[in-house]
């Protein structure tokens, strides 16, 4: 069944808590947010597959890493560990390698998928800060790599936005700020 009728009056239940929390509580707020950086990540994954691209396997592994912090966040046990942390960075690297050098900021929009993933990373920026301030206000306890995790997100996600640019054969543009 897709609905338990349990949330009707705001509030819903998580991992290991015999307590309901508010659906409007800063938990709740963290958790949607990493929900819809995940889900906007399936768009981006359909879409990099649609224009032949072969980020389907880093894209999936991102989304699986997502749901381990958002379990954590609703007080599972599990938590992302050093290799997650190693492997985006590897694939930053990897994709740095390729790319030319950056002198400035970019606009974004130079084709669809790379607009696409640069929506992908200011979400999961906002995911960021929404961890960390219930975090903060000690309304969740994380283990030490999620925050690392969650700060090489928005890279990888910036690189795969510039790297999908030049694999199209666009270029960048940067602001002119006149």
């Amino acid at each position: 069944m897709l609905y338990t009728k349990k949330g009707d009056d705001g509030t819903t239940k998580t991992f290991g808590c015999d307590q309901r929390i508010s659906k409007s509580s800063a938990v709740a707020e963290a958790l949607g947010v990493m929900d819809e950086t995940n889900s906007y990540l399936g768009l981006c994954k359909a879409k990099s597959k649609e224009q032949g691209f072969n980020f389907e396997e880093i894209i999936h592994n991102i989304q699986k890493n997502l749901f381990i912090i958002q379990a954590e966040l609703a007080g599972a046990t599990g938590s992302i560990t050093e290799d997650k942390i190693k492997e985006v960075e590897g694939i930053v690297d990897d994709i740095e390698n390729e790319l030319p050098e950056i002198n400035s900021f970019f606009i974004s929009g130079s084709t669809e998928l790379s607009a696409m993933f640069d929506f992908a990373r200011t979400l999961s920026r906002r995911a960021e800060r929404r961890v960390v301030a219930v975090h903060r206000a000690g309304d969740v306890g994380l283990g030490g790599f999620t925050f690392q995790y969650l700060n090489r997100l928005s890279s990888v996600l910036y690189a795969l936005a510039r790297l999908s640019s030049h694999l199209s054969n666009v270029a960048e543009e940067s602001p002119d700020y006149k």
